[in-house]
Order: C-alpha cells, then sequence, then structure tokens
C-alpha cells in the first residue's frame, strides 16, 4: 500500500496533550522541525494536514499512541 502524502490531524488534541505535557508551543516546534506559526495552525485547525513526518515527530514527541493525534475517521484508515 503506498504511503499518503498528508494526514489529517486533530489540532485541539495535539495542544491538549502539548499543554498536559507542559512543553511550549516553540520548543515543540523546534523538537519536530516546523515553525511555531505552523504548529499554531495546526493546532488551530487552520492547518488540519501534515506530512507523515510531521505527524510521526509530533506522535514522538508527545509520548501519543498510534492514532491519538488523528482526526476523528482518519483513524480508521491511516496507521503511521
Amino acid at each position: 500500500m503506498p504511503e499518503r502524502s498528508t494526514v489529517e490531524v486533530d489540532g485541539p488534541a495535539i495542544r491538549r496533550i502539548r499543554k498536559h505535557a507542559g512543553v511550549d508551543m516553540s520548543t515543540l516546534a523546534e523538537q519536530v522541525g516546523i515553525t511555531a506559526n505552523y504548529l499554531s495552525r495546526i493546532e488551530t485547525g487552520t492547518r488540519r494536514r501534515v506530512r507523515p513526518s510531521v505527524y510521526a515527530a509530533l506522535r514522538r514527541h508527545l509520548g501519543a499512541a498510534d492514532d491519538e493525534l488523528l482526526a476523528p475517521g482518519e483513524a480508521r484508515t491511516q496507521r503511521t
């Protein structure tokens, strides 16, 4: 099965987990390799789709489960 070019994420879940972990936006953005502005757009839902590599980095740095950061519906079709 070919890899998907983008993954739809749940921005509010990313924000909730990040805040619960006590990580500020600029720190997480730097760890993931994106700008704080881009992360803000993801968390607010302005940007709903990200590259699989960004999704994997967010999961890794937040310690999230396989589909915890995916948008509803995306979890059933995407495993990273």
